[in-house]
């Protein structure tokens, strides 16, 4: 049920941006914490092999094992620790064959500013369940095999990933063993799709499944596309409900429109029965990027355009920073050209984390390797979150 507190968000009347949407206020930094580029799973294989010539934003190449890195999906633990889902390793299918993909256990600590990792599982497939080739004869899933991007916790404890390749749905135990065949999306391709069959791909490259929410009542998914798919309006995102009691796609699905076509979305998360936070960002980096920010989408669509209605909840290119955490000054931020993670921390606060896409994106410092950095962000405005947005 839609409950009174979200009802009464709905009918507030937020102010307006120039962009045309309905706005909150300037949001705050109340936490930073930063875990070394450098960080490698301990005792794991080395890697990067093919990632190119070294060394790469002053990292040599290839690396001594697995990189803590590429953050693509979040879930929160609610005891201080998180997950996070490492994406297909080093860009693309043909470079991550020895990037193994895996699900990290970290803890952050914003007073201290740093980030623990406490462990995590690698992703698998020992019963066979995907129906083509992978590359690892022990079958331990690889960059190459897929390039996951968006992860959910089931209430059963089960894990659901949105992968790019296909794209796919992949379903996982609480250890990361792929519980059944990769469930396609009837009707949309990517190039990397083994069945094309000489096909033309209907979905760009790395255009897949970024984003994917699980509804609040636990029974739905909504997983978002990054690109748009081939006939639709440039940048026109689908969202599209999956039934996990019945297993397979309602048929039913919601529309985000980006801002610029060119633009890409980093996440989503649900907030009630209607509304999702979803980070949508340019593809720049630095001083160079203009737009990473935190929308709240509405699929009421209350001005019948066809598109979910937008608010823009936070800019995270300019939080205030009255403390000046993290060493830096008043203004704050968030430079990276990937934000690929998002979750609730209370009504009115949230986390975000970005991909660092080791060792390529240097959003921080020209010529450096990234690293992977946790904020907390307080919003002018409570966002009135059904209560079962926070299990």
């Amino acid at each position: 049920m839609f409950g009174a507190l979200a009802l009464a968000a709905g009918l507030a009347t937020p102010a307006v941006a120039d962009s045309g949407h309905a706005t909150y206020g300037r949001a705050t930094l109340t936490g930073f914490a930063s875990l070394p580029a450098q960080t490698y799973v301990p005792g794991s294989l080395p890697s990067g092999a093919l990632a190119g010539a070294g060394p790469i934003n002053g990292v040599p190449v290839p690396f001594p094992g697995q990189p803590v890195q590429g953050f693509s999906g979040v879930i929160n633990n609610h005891d201080g620790t998180y997950n996070v889902l490492s994406d297909n390793g080093y860009g693309n299918k043909a470079n991550s064959a020895d990037f193994l993909l895996r699900v990290h256990h970290i803890k952050p600590d914003t007073r201290t500013g740093k980030v623990k990792v406490l462990g995590g599982f690698n992703l698998s497939d020992p019963n066979h369940k995907v129906p083509f080739a992978l590359t690892r004869s022990d079958r331990v899933l690889t960059g190459s095999d897929f390039d996951v991007e968006s992860i959910v916790r089931a209430l059963d404890g089960t894990y659901w990933i949105g992968d790019e390749f296909g794209p796919w749905l992949l379903h996982f135990s609480r250890s990361g063993k792929l519980l059944q065949a990769p469930i396609p999306l009837e009707g949309v391709k990517a190039p990397e799709n083994p069945y094309l069959n000489g096909g033309q791909p209907n979905l760009n490259s790395s255009k897949g499944y970024e984003g994917m929410a699980r509804g609040i009542d636990g029974r739905y998914l909504y997983p978002l596309l990054e690109g748009t798919v081939a006939g639709d309006t440039p940048g026109d995102l689908r969202m599209n409900q999956f039934d996990l009691r019945k297993g397979r796609y309602t048929g039913k699905r919601f529309v985000y429109r980006l801002e610029a076509p060119g633009n890409s979305i980093g996440d989503a998360i649900s907030i009630d029965d209607h509304r999702f936070l979803i980070i949508e960002r340019d593809n720049e980096q630095g001083d160079a990027a203009k737009l990473k920010r935190l929308y709240l989408a509405d699929t009421r669509d209350r001005n019948h355009d066809g598109v979910m209605d937008k608010t823009l909840v936070a800019d995270l290119l300019d939080l205030a920073n009255p403390k000046g955490l993290g060493g830096f000054g008043k203004t704050f931020r968030f430079p990276f050209q990937t934000i690929e993670d998002v979750t609730l921390l209370d009504d009115q606060t949230v986390a975000v984390l970005n991909d660092n896409n080791f060792p390529f994106s240097s959003g921080r410092t020209p010529g450096q390797a990234d690293n992977d950095e946790f904020i907390t962000v307080r919003l002018s405005q409570r966002l009135h979150a059904d209560r079962r947005a926070f299990l």
